[in-house]
């Protein structure tokens, strides 16, 4: 009865028939113990089994002590089993040895579990099979390939457990080819129809990125569970396949399999990259009407992430209030989710409530919040995330470090950088990509060239982002010939397909080149659709080099691609307003305003005395206004003795000359430059934040302020960095 009613899940009758047992023999103690194991009472369990053996009457039997050590929670229980176990005779029981095995592998103590394995006078495939799972459980997968090669020599065959639990071995250890070899195995020992075997080989293709020898796999199981369905999707949703995975998902509906939690992780995250939004609602109300997301934290953070990744940050921040018992995990999501948005403020701010909660950030913690600070330019706050890194010992994880270098190199300390370069390992293109990324954004195109030389010459392959960080190097440098050199290389000798994005970058390149009517045939002979994003780089280059014919070829098609961007139509006033063209700019902001769309308001931050000060255009309620345009005017008088004359056209505005002047002069850039003049020593560095493209007066009067003041001045605007220094800047007036 006690087993019976265990079975049903009903523990507390099971444990009022145990009580009321008179005369209670090994067998009986060994059904309660079950009992409560079965349903998870490990502390119960274990207080059970102390109970039985401090009972004279009654010994123990070989039954006794394997749910006993799976139950055990501490080693210190387990150490004091095995020692009864040792003292009656069973340690070198095959069944209890092996439960010996797993519960120290359990605890991460793998060297006591290869001492007792190696001491067991008989060993069965189930014994081999716990001390390689311990092994690998535990992240010594040369250990486990060691311990399979000498269960191979001993001529013990694996089993379909051995082979399950080898497969992810081959993928740690990045040995496709042993994986192979086992798949071959598994073929000739008629092992490739069950099931759990070929789920196990599905998901190492997948690992490896064998879609195709994946999916033969799948088509050739005779037998098909849900797991095989999921880790099939999965394949694909982790290989940027989105659409394949979908495809799979509705095969899977008709083949009248329901989906679990897992499938809906992987169907949520395809749904992102294919940027469905209509697909992720119905996925949010199938889940919804299920309550799993009350149910399971795994798939309330999964649909957060969804719809931060679809950028419905309203949506993310929702379902995050409404998850029960929110982990880690679900703080970093929105964390995430909001500094993948542009949202950098309401990440820290976020972040700022983890720690108020005692929650102990992980490394992607440290991630996503190092790259919040690095979007706002939080230099002081970002070097106090470094300290903390190092302390709990994060300061060399790959993934951190490359953050670290992102956060110094867009702060304007490049030395910084390389320093954490130098020490990081660079056996993956992720650091070299984040460096190649900051040289490119400080103009030294070159210099990000030659990282990519190093790279290929160190034999780190290159990936999409690597060529999309150096066309933007070359763009940002005007290296024409170099930059169409990179395309052709990444599509010729690596095979790797532009996206968008990289059509976008060679647009971009040869628009700032002045090289408009090659930009326009380049877009015209895309085997791409061209979307949002290539028509706006090359109405960006008509501003800039002021050609409006072909901004209205661009901003035709760019408001059909788009016409809920309000960048795009400020760059196409700014294109009429330059050329005087007042009654173009009134039809384009009408155009924005029928529309309901408001410009972004320029502004400017500096960090000076651990605050973050932060200037909009034409601002006048800082406490220091009237000594900021004090001081404004008397470097502008200084500033035309030296040759300063205002170009006008960078004014929107159809009023007179004196007014464009004083329009100008209230620039964001500007009034930052001067508070910082004002507070802080002669001569130290400045450094500025501007959300917007620093315009070309302000570009020139920073120049003069550079010189006037003997300062160095770095300023970050949308695109790129410049550093003035006496008189000159570093892009060379070409950004």
């Amino acid at each position: 009865m006690v087993n019976i009613y265990a079975h049903l899940g009903d523990i507390f009758s099971s444990k009022q028939i145990f009580k009321q047992i008179s005369g209670k023999d090994a067998y009986t103690w060994n059904s309660m113990i079950s009992a409560y194991v079965r349903n998870g009472y490990f502390s119960e369990a274990v207080k059970c089994a102390y109970e039985m053996l401090s009972t004279p009457e009654v010994r123990p039997d070989f039954h006794t002590f394997p749910p006993i050590l799976k139950a055990c929670h501490s080693t210190r229980d387990g150490a004091r089993i095995h020692c009864w176990a040792s003292k009656m005779g069973f340690e070198w029981d095959v069944y209890v040895a092996a439960s010996l095995v797993h519960m120290y592998c359990r605890f991460g103590l793998s060297g006591i579990a290869h001492d007792i394995f190696k001491n067991m006078p008989l060993r069965d495939v189930g014994c081999w099979n716990s001390v390689i799972s311990g092994f690998c459980q535990n992240g010594n997968a040369c250990e486990a390939f060691s311990i399979l090669d000498e269960m191979r020599l001993g001529g013990v065959e694996m089993d379909t457990v051995t082979v399950a639990t080898v497969l992810p071995i081959c993928v740690e250890m990045n040995d496709f080819l042993y994986g192979v070899m086992i798949h071959l195995y598994v073929i000739k020992h008629g092992l490739e129809f069950d099931v759990f075997v070929c789920n196990a080989l599905i998901n190492m293709y997948a690992k490896f990125c064998e879609l195709e020898c994946a999916q033969n796999v799948f088509q050739h199981m005779v037998i098909r569970d849900l797991v095989s369905w999921n880790s099939i999707i999965a394949a694909y949703e982790q290989n940027d396949c989105p659409q394949v995975a979908m495809k799979l998902f509705h095969q899977m509906l008709e083949h009248k399999q329901s989906p679990d939690l897992l499938t809906l992780v992987s169907l949520s995250s395809s749904v992102a990259q294919s940027n469905d939004l209509l697909c992720s609602k119905s996925i949010h109300g199938y889940i919804t009407r299920r309550c799993w997301i009350h149910k399971d934290i795994m798939i309330g953070n999964a649909v957060v992430d969804m719809y931060g990744k679809l950028g419905v940050v309203s949506c993310a921040r929702k379902v995050f209030e409404i998850l029960y018992c929110k982990d880690i995990i679900s703080w970093n999501t929105m964390i995430t989710c909001y500094a993948q948005n542009g949202l950098a403020s309401e990440a820290i701010e976020v972040y700022r409530i983890v720690k108020e909660c005692d929650m102990k950030p992980n490394e992607a913690t440290w991630v996503s919040i190092i790259s919040a600070y690095a979007h706002l330019g939080a230099l002081r706050d970002g070097m106090s995330s470094h300290g903390q890194v190092i302390k709990v010992g994060l300061h060399l994880d790959v993934f951190v470090c490359t953050c670290l270098m992102d956060l110094y190199g867009k702060c304007g300390r490049l030395g910084e950088a390389m320093s954490l370069f130098y020490e990081v390992s660079k056996t993956t293109s992720v650091p070299w990509n984040a460096m190649i990324s900051c040289h490119g954004l400080h103009g030294l195109g070159e210099t990000s060239l030659k990282l990519y030389n190093d790279m290929i010459n160190d034999g780190v392959k290159p990936d999409h982002v690597t060529f999309l960080s150096l066309l933007t190097a070359c763009s940002h440098s005007g290296l024409v010939d170099q930059g169409k050199k990179c395309f052709d290389v990444m599509r010729k000798m690596y095979g790797i397909e532009p996206t968008l994005k990289h059509y976008g970058c060679m647009v971009d390149l040869y628009g700032r080149a002045g090289l408009l009517e090659t930009a326009y045939k380049f877009i015209n002979d895309m085997p791409l659709r061209p979307d949002a994003s290539i028509w706006g780089a090359l109405l960006g280059a008509c501003r800039i080099h002021g050609n409006i014919e072909m901004g209205k070829k661009a901003s035709y098609h760019l408001f059909e691609a788009d016409s809920s961007n309000i960048g795009y139509y400020v760059l196409m006033s700014n294109l009429y307003a330059n050329f005087g063209k007042w009654k173009g700019v009134d039809e384009v902001r009408e155009l924005a305003r029928d529309r309901g769309l408001r410009k972004i308001p320029g502004w400017s931050s500096i960090e000076l005395n651990k605050r973050v000060e932060i200037f909009y255009t034409g601002s006048r309620s800082h406490p220091q206004h009237e000594q900021i345009y004090n001081e404004l005017a008397l470097l502008n008088g200084k500033m035309k003795h030296l040759g300063y004359t205002p170009e006008y056209s960078f004014v929107l505005q159809d009023v007179e000359d004196d007014e464009k002047e004083n329009i100008l002069a209230s620039h964001s850039e500007r009034l930052a430059i001067v508070y910082a003049i004002l507070n802080t020593p002669p001569k130290t560095c400045i450094r500025i934040y501007k959300n917007l493209r620093v315009c070309g007066d302000c570009h020139n009067v920073t120049k003069f302020i550079s010189k006037i003041t003997e300062r160095e001045i770095i300023v970050r605007d949308s695109n790129r960095f410049h550093h003035f220094k006496d008189g000159l800047c570093s892009c060379r007036d070409y950004w």
